[in-house]
């Protein structure tokens, strides 16, 4: 029983498909992360580790803690950025083969650093689905100019042809510093009229927005509901957004 639980009525249990956090794992230690996985593992869904991190650390190190995060209902997966240096290398047989082997089920598919053509991209999220992976797909540039090349409608369309190729969720590009990508401006903030025709043209569910500031998981929550999907959350940051979702901290009290 939670404390105070008569004036926290609010409750997204897992499983759950709407009202998602996925957080960042940048190389915590094994009793680091439990630590945070007892306080707050209830409210995160699917742990990211960013980038190319785990090629650093020891497989037993990576094993454990993906099979640590399984015992909290989370689905670790590794970073796109292992996908696309797979793909650059032609390695991807190889790469499929050891993410089953250190026990992660969801894989995540993106072109962010790397040029992967869009029907070469397609086919892999439907050749993930076959190894019997869950797929999220990431659409946008990590760099800024290339990004901004990027049109709405372009976003929409790759947004929608992954959907229909089999991700289950798509990721909108926004980095760990959420600013001047996609959707955010120079300062952080969210151009509001992109996240409109994004909502408007896209089943908001299958979208995760990535959403690292403060503010910026305010503003969804705000527009979206307590159940929209965030990512690129910091570990330690997942009780604070938890708060916000619920309404008990200032910025939403009594908005949601």
């Amino acid at each position: 029983m939670k404390s105070f639980e008569f004036i926290n009525p609010l409750e997204n249990s897992k499983p759950r498909n709407t009202g998602l956090t996925m957080a960042l794992d940048k190389g915590m230690g094994i009793l680091y992360a439990e630590d945070l996985m007892k306080m707050s593992g209830e409210y995160i869904d699917f742990m990211k580790f960013g980038w190319g991190t785990i090629a650093v650390h020891e497989r037993e190190i990576i094993q454990e803690k993906i099979e640590m995060y399984k015992k909290f209902d989370i689905d670790a997966y590794p970073g796109g950025t292992l996908f696309e240096l797979a793909y650059r290398n032609n390695k991807l047989n190889e790469y499929f083969e050891e993410a089953k082997d250190l026990g992660f089920n969801v894989l995540e598919i993106s072109n962010g650093s790397t040029d992967i053509p869009i029907d070469t991209r397609l086919t892999l999220i439907a050749e993930a689905k076959d190894n019997g992976f869950k797929v999220i797909s990431e659409v946008g540039k990590k760099d800024p100019k290339l990004d901004q090349s990027i049109s709405l409608d372009e976003r929409i369309d790759l947004i929608l042809k992954d959907l229909e190729a089999g991700s289950d969720k798509v990721i909108v590009e926004a980095r760990e510093s959420g600013k001047n990508i996609g959707i955010f401006d120079s300062n952080g903030e969210a151009k509001d009229t992109d996240v409109q025709k994004l909502i408007e043209s896209i089943p908001v569910n299958d979208i995760i927005w990535e959403a690292p500031q403060k503010n910026q998981q305010v503003y969804f929550i705000l527009k979206i509901g307590s159940d929209v999907n965030l990512g690129n959350i910091a570990p330690d940051e997942t009780t604070s957004l938890e708060t916000l979702r619920r309404g008990l901290r200032g910025d939403t009290i009594g908005k949601v």
